[in-house]
């Protein structure tokens, strides 16, 4: 990995508090037993969430609007579930807001994740990776996997910023800030012969998918995530709902498709993120 320190550096760079957890919540768990670093980028507080107890229904967007001060101290337990040390909001917390879901009409809002200026966004990522130096960044492809208006505009800020984070601007940062070129950019996936027998809606065809990640060790860990999510999970044994009520397995095994990066030749999917990245 490094030449200097020898360590795996990953960047998580996710649209709401939980989306770490539901998709990639194994991985983290498992990188970050095996002594990765893993820095989770957090895009918004997840504001416009659907309140699942009713006990709580009184932090929504239609009733004091607390509900993005409570998700941080939810995302943060998570994180202590899945050992990450290094959770930041992009630009902030509170910088932009939750956009809801495609059609709304808080995709109109002018301080929405959505309606981010994605140059703006992708200098404030930008300075992450050149701080932390990640060889590896997950987020999400271009149609954000299902759809969701901030999931696809974090592939576009994420895009974005691997690309400034290898040509920095001066203007955008201090004078001979080093370059940092991003080895391998994944996105979050679910192959088709997964996700159809689980009952799951979405799906990529198998043939899309590159790379499958084993974290069955650790769905202890992403179970107990999960659960910090209260507001918006439920989980009952090895299965969890969200706001729908459609139950689906807590996956031990999580699939990405490999968007950049040296790829593994041959047919078989990848078993590491870091695969290829010995000599990087």
């Amino acid at each position: 990995m490094d030449p200097v320190d020898g360590t795996r550096r990953l960047v998580m760079v996710h649209a709401h508090p939980d989306d770490e957890s539901i998709g990639t919540g194994a991985t983290i768990a498992r990188y970050a037993a095996e002594g990765a670093q893993v820095t989770l980028v957090t895009c918004t507080l997840g504001e416009l969430g659907e309140i699942i107890p009713p006990e709580l229904a009184h932090l929504g967007a239609d009733a004091g609007n607390r509900l993005g001060p409570y998700r941080i101290t939810e995302l943060a337990a998570a994180c202590g579930a899945l050992g990450i040390r290094d959770q930041r909001f992009l630009g902030g917390a509170g910088r932009w807001r939750d956009s809801g879901m495609m059609g709304v009409p808080a995709n109109a809002s002018p301080d929405c994740f959505w309606q981010a200026d994605v140059a703006l966004a992708a200098a404030e990522l930008a300075k992450i990776i050149l701080e932390v130096r990640p060889q590896v960044l997950v987020s999400y492809d271009k149609n954000g996997f299902y759809g969701h208006p901030d999931h696809i505009q974090a592939h576009r800020v994420a895009v974005a910023a691997i690309g400034v984070a290898a040509s920095p601007d001066p203007s955008l940062f201090e004078d001979q800030v080093p370059p940092w070129q991003v080895a391998k950019f994944y996105a979050t996936a679910m192959p088709r012969s997964v996700a159809e027998p689980a009952g799951l809606p979405y799906w990529v065809p198998d043939d899309q998918v590159t790379t499958e990640i084993d974290g069955t060790a650790h769905l202890a860990a992403k179970t107990a995530a999960l659960r910090a999510h209260a507001t918006q999970c439920v989980v009952d044994g090895d299965r969890f709902a969200l706001s729908d009520g459609r139950w689906q397995p807590v996956l031990g095994r999580e699939f990405y498709t490999l968007l950049a990066g040296p790829s593994r030749a041959g047919a078989a999917w990848e078993d590491d993120l870091f695969a290829g990245l010995d000599d990087f």
